[in-house]
C-alpha cells in the first residue's frame, strides 16, 4: 500500500510540474571589497540561517522535491525487482527512465526507454508516443551535455545554431533525428517533434539542407524583425559562467567602487549563492567566501535594495517557490556591511517566515523614507499562504501589516511589482496570479498606518483578465509620462510534454497562438488600462520566467529580454529579445542580437558592467530539475552611436536608494525636435534585479535640455537640473541644488 501511495503521489507531483544608524553614501567614502578588511567570522544570524538551510537539505525527502531526481531514480530501481504485477512493474520502469533523464543520466535513460519500446514491439504492440518522445529527447539532451555543456562556448545553443555551436560529438543528435523521423511518419502534424527535428539538424550543421522538405521549418522564419548589432556572450571568458539549475541574479555596485558586481543563486537545496566582484580591470573575482556567504544556499530569485538607508545595497533571497507543501522555506535578507561582507539578518529583522515564494518587491508605500517589502506567496486551495507586506520600522526591523491593509492575498502569486499609475508619488501594487485574475491595488494613503488604505481596482482598471501569467513589471514603454504594465503569459495547460515546443513551431510557421500570450496594458491616465498587446506585436506565446527590461540600443525607448523557463526538457526554445520601435510596437530581434539561447532562462539583470554607457545583460540559466544544468550567460552590449546619461539618485527625506523616484529627461535632436524620456528608479521586473543607477539612452539627441526629478516622498517634490552634458555619469542627492559628476573608468573585457 505504501508503495502504491508513493507512486500515486509522485505521479501527482509530476503532473503538477509539467501540466499544471547609517554610513553616508559618499563617493569619497568607498570601501572596496578588493581591499583587505578586518577578518571576522560569520555573524550569529548568518550561522543560524546556514543551520536552518542545512537542516532543510538534510531532512529533505525525495518525494517532496521534484529536483531530487537521482534519489527518486534509486528508489524506483530498488522497487522494480520486488514487483510481480507486469503493469505496475512497467509503470515503475517508465518512471525510473524519466527520473534518470531528469537526473542528467541521459544515456542510461535512453537505454531504459529503448528497452521499453523494444519489449512493446516484441509483444506486437505499437509503442506509446510518449516513450518515443522521451527516447528522442534523451538522445538530444545527451548531445547537449557532451557539447554545449561540457565544451561550452559563446555560440553554444544559440538559435539558429551555427559556427562554434555545431556539435563535434554527433551521436546524440544523429540518434535523435532517427527517432523524430519515425515519430513524424506516424504523427505528421506533431509540430513539437518537427521543431526538435530541425533543431537536431542545426546542431549537426546540416540545417536546412538535409531536413526532409515536408518537415522543414524555413530559415527565413528565424530572421529578426529589425536589424541590431550582435551581442557577444562573454561569461565563460570572465569566469562568470556559474553552473546550476534555475535561480536569480542581481547586478549592482555592492561596494560603491564605481563598478557593477554580480550576485546569483541556484534553486537546489545545497546550491551556494555566488558573489562576483568586478575588479575594474576587465575581470571578475569570486568573492563568495570572503563575503561570508558560505552556506547561504538555494534561492529561486534575488531582489536587491538598501533597506537600512546606509548607502550599501542589500539582497533579499526568495525560496520555496513551486514546492507546494514542501515549500515552507525561509527567505533571507542579506545586510551589506560595506566592507565586502554580508550578514544574514533575516531573524533579527523580523522577516523570518516559512512560505513557498519566488517573488517580492521593495517600495516605500507610506512615504516615510524607509523601504518596505511585499512578498508574494504561493497558495493552493488546500494550502493557504497569505502574502506578506512588511513595514520598515526604521531600526533594522520589520512588521507584517498585510492583514491590516487587506493585502494578505491568498492566491498562487508568481509576480509582484510596485508602480505609480496616477503619478501621485504613492506606490501602487500589481500582483500576477498564475491561475486566476491578476490584481491591481491603488495606494490611497492615510495619516497613519492604522488608517492607510489600498483600493482593489482590478476590475475597474481593466487588467483583471483571467489567464495564466507569471513575470511582470511597470514601465513607461511609450514615454507619455504614465506607467504601463507588462505581464507575460505562462499557460499551465500547455506546459506538458512537447506543447511548448509545438507553440514555438506555430510561431515560426506563422500560425495563430493557442496558449496564453504576453500582455501589455497601456495606462490611460485615469486609473484604467487598455490591452495593446496585439497593437504592439507582443501577443505572442512565450513561456517567460526570468525577464527584465532596459534600453539595448540607447534610443530612449525601453526594450526587454525574456527567459523561457518551462521545466520539460523538450522546451528547447530560445530566450527572446524585443526592441521597442519608437513606443509604437516591439520587434523581435533575438537572432540579430545573437541572444536566443535555447536553454532555460531565469533571473535576468541589466547593467552597464564595463562603464561604456550601454547596458549589458546577465542571465542565470538552468532548468527546474536536477540534470537541467547550464552555465550563466553575460551578453556584452556591442554599443551604438546614440548618446546616454547615467544617473545615480540618492534620497535624503526619501529612501536613500531613491527607489520610486521619477526621472523626466528632456532633450532635442539636430532638427530641434524636443522629446521626453521617462524612467523610474527600481530594479526592473519581478524575476531578476537590475542596477539601481539609471542608465538612460538619449537617442540622437544633441543636447540634454533639462532633468526633472520627482522624489518618492509622497508630496511630489520636484527638482529641475539644467546644463548637464551627455555621455557621463552624475549623482543627484535629494535637496542639493547641484549635481555631482562621477568619473567613469571604462573597462575592456
Amino acid at each position: 500500500m505504501k508503495t502504491i501511495w508513493v507512486l500515486k503521489y509522485l505521479c501527482f507531483v509530476f503532473a503538477v510540474l509539467l501540466f499544471a544608524c547609517c554610513t553616508p553614501n559618499n563617493e569619497n567614502n568607498k570601501r572596496n571589497i578588493n581591499t583587505e578588511v578586518t577578518k571576522r567570522e560569520q555573524s550569529e544570524g548568518t550561522k543560524k540561517m546556514v543551520s536552518i538551510l542545512k537542516s532543510i537539505a538534510d531532512s529533505a525527502k525525495f518525494y517532496d522535491y521534484f529536483y531530487l531526481n537521482t534519489e527518486r531514480a534509486q528508489y524506483y530501481q530498488s522497487r522494480i525487482p520486488l514487483i510481480n504485477d507486469p503493469a505496475e512493474k512497467r509503470a515503475f520502469r517508465v518512471q525510473y527512465a524519466y527520473e534518470l533523464l531528469s537526473a542528467g543520466k541521459s544515456q542510461e535513460a535512453a537505454t531504459e526507454y529503448k528497452s521499453l519500446i523494444d519489449e512493446t514491439i516484441t509483444n506486437n504492440k505499437q509503442p506509446e508516443k510518449y516513450l518515443l518522445d522521451y527516447l528522442a529527447i534523451s538522445y538530444l539532451r545527451m548531445g547537449e551535455q557532451q557539447n554545449c555543456c561540457s565544451s561550452h562556448n559563446d555560440e553554444s545553443c544559440m538559435i539558429p545554431i551555427k559556427g562554434k555551436g555545431i556539435h563535434k560529438n554527433r551521436k546524440g543528435s544523429e540518434s535523435a533525428i532517427a527517432i523524430y523521423a519515425e515519430i513524424l511518419k506516424k504523427y505528421p502534424d506533431d509540430l513539437g517533434s518537427r521543431w526538435l527535428l530541425n533543431l537536431a539538424f542545426m546542431t549537426l550543421g546540416e540545417y536546412p539542407e538535409k531536413v526532409p522538405v515536408q518537415w522543414l521549418i524555413p530559415a527565413k522564419a528565424f530572421e529578426s524583425d529589425y536589424n541590431v548589432p550582435k551581442f557577444k556572450e562573454i561569461a565563460t571568458a570572465l569566469k562568470l559562467n556559474a553552473e546550476g539549475i534555475s535561480g536569480g541574479s542581481c547586478i549592482e555596485d555592492f561596494d560603491n567602487d564605481g563598478f557593477l558586481d554580480i550576485m546569483c543563486s541556484s534553486y537546489g537545496l545545497r546550491d551556494q549563492i555566488k558573489y562576483f566582484h568586478n575588479n575594474g580591470d576587465g575581470t571578475f573575482s569570486d568573492k563568495t567566501d570572503a563575503a561570508l556567504l558560505t552556506g547561504i544556499v538555494s534561492g529561486l530569485n534575488l531582489i536587491h535594495t538598501d533597506y537600512n538607508n546606509d548607502g550599501f545595497a542589500d539582497v533579499l533571497i526568495l525560496r520555496g517557490g513551486w514546492l507546494n507543501y514542501a515549500g515552507n522555506h525561509p527567505n533571507s535578507l542579506l545586510k551589506n556591511n560595506g566592507d565586502g561582507t554580508f550578514d544574514d539578518v533575516t531573524i533579527e529583522s523580523g522577516l523570518l517566515s516559512y512560505h513557498p515564494t519566488q517573488t517580492a518587491a521593495w517600495a516605500d508605500f507610506n512615504s516615510d523614507g524607509w523601504l518596505d517589502v511585499f512578498i508574494g506567496n504561493e497558495s493552493t486551495d488546500s494550502l493557504p499562504h497569505p502574502c506578506e507586506l512588511y513595514l520598515n520600522n526604521k531600526n533594522g526591523t520589520f512588521t507584517n501589516v498585510a492583514a491590516k491593509l487587506n493585502l494578505d492575498i491568498v492566491k498562487f502569486v508568481k509576480g509582484v511589482c510596485w508602480g505609480d499609475i496616477n503619478n501621485d508619488a504613492k506606490p501602487d501594487l500589481y500582483v500576477s496570479v498564475l491561475t486566476g485574475k491578476n490584481l491591481l491595488y491603488l495606494n490611497k494613503g492615510g495619516k497613519t498606518i492604522d488608517d492607510w488604505k489600498f483600493e482593489n481596482i482590478s476590475g475597474s482598471s481593466g487588467i483583471d483578465n483571467e489567464y495564466f501569467s507569471f513575470p511582470c513589471w511597470f514601465w513607461d514603454y511609450d514615454n507619455d509620462g504614465w506607467q504601463d504594465i507588462f505581464v507575460s503569459g505562462y499557460d499551465m495547460n500547455h506546459i506538458k510534454s512537447q506543447i511548448c515546443a509545438s507553440d514555438f513551431a506555430r510561431e515560426l510557421l506563422k500560425m495563430p497562438p493557442n496558449a496564453a500570450t504576453m500582455h501589455l496594458y497601456h495606462n490611460n491616465g485615469n486609473n484604467t488600462f487598455t490591452d495593446v498587446s496585439a497593437k504592439t506585436k507582443l501577443n505572442k506565446v512565450c513561456y517567460t520566467m526570468g525577464s527584465n527590461f532596459g534600453d539595448i540600443d540607447n534610443d530612449g525607448w525601453l526594450d526587454c529580454y525574456l527567459g523561457t523557463g518551462n521545466p520539460d526538457y523538450q522546451t528547447l526554445v530560445p530566450n527572446k529579445m524585443f526592441r521597442n520601435h519608437d513606443g509604437k510596437y516591439f520587434d523581435d530581434v533575438t537572432t540579430a542580437a545573437a541572444v536566443g539561447n535555447a536553454q532555460k532562462g531565469h533571473g535576468v539583470s541589466f547593467g552597464d558592467l564595463d562603464n561604456d554607457g550601454d547596458q549589458d545583460i546577465f542571465i542565470k540559466m538552468g532548468g527546474a530539475i536536477e540534470g537541467d544544468v547550464y552555465q550563466s550567460l553575460l551578453f556584452e552590449n556591442p554599443g551604438n552611436q546614440n548618446n546616454w546619461i547615467t544617473i545615480k539618485c540618492v534620497g535624503v527625506k526619501s529612501n536613500k536608494a531613491a527607489i520610486g523616484t521619477a526621472l523626466q529627461v528632456i532633450c532635442h535632436n539636430k532638427e530641434n525636435v524636443s522629446r521626453s524620456i521617462f524612467i523610474r528608479v527600481g530594479t526592473g521586473g519581478s524575476f531578476g534585479s537590475s542596477s539601481l543607477q539609471q542608465e538612460i539612452g538619449l537617442g540622437d539627441a544633441v543636447a540634454l535640455d533639462s532633468l526633472i526629478i520627482t522624489w518618492p516622498d509622497g508630496k511630489n517634490t520636484k527638482q529641475v537640473f539644467c546644463n548637464i552634458k551627455m555621455n557621463q555619469k552624475i549623482k543627484i542627492t535629494e535637496g542639493n541644488e547641484s549635481f555631482e559628476k562621477i568619473a567613469l573608468k571604462k573597462i575592456t573585457f
